[in-house]
C-alpha cells in the first residue's frame, strides 16, 4: 500500500513505522523537511522561515504518525 506525503493514520502501538513520523507536535527544520512543508506549511507552529511543527495529536494508547516518505499527492 502506498501512503501520501502528509497522510496520518493512527496505529495500535507507540513505535514509529518506517516512513512516518509521531505526531507529537515537534519542530522540524523546513531546509529538511521541503516536501513535508511544502503541504502542510506552518499550520501548527512554527516560524515559516526556517522550521514548522507537525500537528500534535498524541494519544494513551497508540499514536497518530504522519508520512514523510512516499507518494507526493497531486497538486491541481
Amino acid at each position: 500500500m502506498d501512503f501520501l506525503w502528509g497522510q496520518i493514520i493512527w496505529v495500535a502501538f507507540g513505535f514509529e513505522i518506517e516512513g512516518f513520523m509521531k505526531c507529537d507536535g515537534r519542530i522540524l527544520q523546513i531546509s529538511q523537511n521541503q516536501a513535508l512543508y511544502s503541504l502542510i506549511g506552518n499550520r501548527y507552529g512554527g516560524d515559516g522561515v526556517t522550521s514548522f511543527m507537525i500537528p500534535n495529536l498524541e494519544t494513551k494508547t497508540g499514536s497518530y504518525q504522519i508520512c514523510i516518505k512516499g507518494v507526493y499527492p497531486p497538486h491541481n
